[in-house]
C-alpha cells in the first residue's frame, strides 16, 4: 500500500468569489462597527435570564446573542419582523 496525499479540495463557486474579493461592503463595514461600538458582552447576560428558552411550541428560539444583534438592527433601520427577516 502507497501512502499518497489526497488532491486539494475544488472550491465552490462562493468560496471561490469571496477569495478574490478586493474591497469592503459598506454592510461589512456596519456589521464591523457594530461589534467595535456595541458593548454585546455587558448586554447579553442582562438579558439572558429574561429571553425564552426552548419547549414551546413554536419556532425553537435563536441564541440571545443573535436575537439581540437582529433586534438593534430592526430597531435602526425600522424594519418589520417580515423585513427583518427578508434582510437576513
Amino acid at each position: 500500500m502507497s501512502k499518497h496525499t489526497p488532491p486539494p479540495k475544488q472550491l465552490s463557486f462562493a468560496a471561490y468569489e469571496f477569495s478574490r474579493k478586493k474591497r469592503v461592503t459598506r454592510r461589512e463595514k456596519f456589521l464591523a462597527e457594530m461589534e467595535r461600538v456595541v458593548p454585546w458582552e455587558r448586554l447579553e447576560p442582562v438579558i439572558e435570564p429574561l429571553y425564552p428558552s426552548a419547549g414551546r411550541v413554536g419556532r425553537q428560539p435563536i441564541g440571545v446573542s443573535r436575537m439581540l444583534r437582529m433586534y438593534c438592527l430592526q430597531q435602526w433601520f425600522g424594519l418589520s419582523d417580515e423585513g427583518l427577516e427578508d434582510a437576513i
